[in-house]
């Protein structure tokens, strides 16, 4: 009469082979420099786009530019940081100072307003016009912002003027970038997309790496 086969029993079900426990623990040389590689870089992806939230923010303005007359006059509230402004100003020969940017042929002059020493206008000058001859417009159309919240781009400016130009530049300063509309500061949203993802994928691989393996 035939007999059925014994049962073969799950995996998960017989004892833990005494053979496989002997074993020695796997050396994981990189291990740490693994998890340090991926903590930096989570950390510092996440800092650059939290540096880039106010071009980002500013990208995502609509309508027309908000016309604010005089910048001589002009006292800004913080309801008006990170908008497109229109005004008109005579800009101050005092601290004025001109600087370039890599990967840009045009160069940049940053001037305080006459009259306004707490609001400063940076405008983009052609390659080819820059020197003495150049003459700055008087009317300006561009992002108005504290100086302290412009972003990257601008966190070492103060310092700059203060080396070339002589002139201190107030911690509560405003800055108007002439030639911006938020139109053209939607490089910053692929950038912070770009990073919030180094910094996704960073702690996911942390997570994956030290979560206990039943």
């Amino acid at each position: 009469m035939p007999t059925a086969d014994p049962p073969i029993p799950a995996p998960n079900a017989t004892a833990d082979d005494p053979d496989l426990k002997a074993l020695p623990i796997p050396r994981r040389p990189w291990k740490r420099f693994t998890l340090g590689s991926l903590a930096l870089t989570a950390g510092l992806a996440a800092v650059l786009a939290f540096a880039l939230r106010g071009e980002a923010a500013y990208s995502l303005r609509s309508g027309a530019p908000t016309d604010v007359g005089s910048l001589s006059d002009l006292r800004p509230s913080l309801a008006q940081s990170n908008t497109w402004v229109r005004g008109e100003a005579a800009l101050s020969v005092l601290g004025a100072v001109r600087y370039s940017r890599p990967l840009e042929s045009d160069s940049f002059r940053l001037a305080p307003v006459a009259g306004n020493p707490a609001l400063w206008v940076e405008v983009r000058v052609p390659a080819g016009l820059e020197g003495p001859h150049f003459v700055p417009p008087n009317s300006f159309v561009g992002r108005l912002v504290p100086l302290a919240k412009a972003g990257l781009r601008y966190s070492s400016l103060a310092n700059a003027v203060a080396e070339v130009g002589g002139v201190t530049v107030p911690n509560d300063v405003w800055l108007l970038v002439d030639g911006e509309p938020p139109a053209s500061a939607r490089w910053a949203l692929g950038l912070v997309a770009l990073f919030a993802g180094f910094s996704a994928f960073s702690v996911y691989g942390l997570y994956r790496l030290l979560r206990p393996v039943s």
